[in-house]
Order: C-alpha cells, then structure tokens, then sequence
C-alpha cells in the first residue's frame, strides 16, 4: 500500500551513483526532497522523465528543495546512466536488500521485481505533502511536481 499524504516520510540509506550515502533525515529542517521512483535505468519512458527533470533541474533542485532518483539498478549501472544522460542529480540504489526502500513507500512491483512510477513531494519536518503513483509505462507530468512544491 502507497504511503499516503500527511504521514511521516520512511526514512531510508542509500547509497548514490557514485557510492555516496545518503539518508533521507539528512535533509530534515532544511530542504523539501522530491523522491522520484522510477523501474531501471536505459529504458525508454524511465530515461525520458529523468532527462526532462534534468532540463528543469532549477526547479526541482535549489536552496530550498532537493531531488532525488531511486530504482532498483546497482550503483554502477546508476554511475554509467547519469554519465550517459547527463544526470547531475542524485540515483539512488534500492538493490539490495533488493526494494527494501521501495517496498516502504509502497511502489515495489513484486511480480516485475522493481519500482512503479512513484513520486513523493516531502516537506522540510519529513511529512509526505503529495504524491502521484503510475503504472511502468505510464509516464508522469513534471508540472504536477513544481505545483506542489509551490503550495509547501
């Protein structure tokens, strides 16, 4: 079951595409985050979305907000994709234990073995204001993301 709107955020450790480790409570009282679940990195709906947040990166990556990109792909498959698309955004690894972090949210596809189109708008305390899950090949509108973010 999706994590709904107005509960506390799971926290969760992950580690980057360059082996990084990032928590979510470190952006707690000082950034909103933009928790994009997306299935695998190289295919053609996850990449289209990827690279449409990083043409409108200022948006969803600033003084007051921070992005960040979660699937189920190793680290290094996560390093050669941002380096390919051009990604300077954080992906985070959900490989192992395998969708641990997706399965907290509730966008883990047990059948598939990866994450659904998730996206979670959380605030500076750690509470989910928003949120918006689609099917795998059903793409989502990055405008719903800045409307969100423009009503925190």
């Amino acid at each position: 079951m999706t994590i709904e709107v107005g509960s506390q955020a799971p926290d969760f450790q992950l580690k980057d595409n360059h082996g990084r480790t990032v928590r979510l409570s470190e952006f707690r009282g000082e950034k909103n985050v933009v928790l994009v679940f997306y299935p695998f990195a190289f295919t053609g709906v996850c990449t289209g979305e990827l690279c449409a947040l990083r043409d409108e990166l200022p948006r969803f990556e600033n003084e007051d907000t921070q992005l960040l990109a979660v699937s189920n792909d190793s680290i290094h498959t996560l390093r050669v994709f941002a380096e390919q698309e051009g990604l300077e955004y954080p992906l985070l690894s959900d490989f192992w234990p395998h969708g641990e972090t997706s399965r907290a949210y509730g966008v883990f596809d047990e059948d598939k073995g990866c994450a659904v189109r998730g996206t979670f708008v959380i605030d500076k305390a750690g509470v989910v204001r928003w949120s918006v899950v689609n099917g795998l090949p059903d793409a989502r509108d990055l405008n719903d993301y800045v409307k969100a973010l423009e009503a925190l």
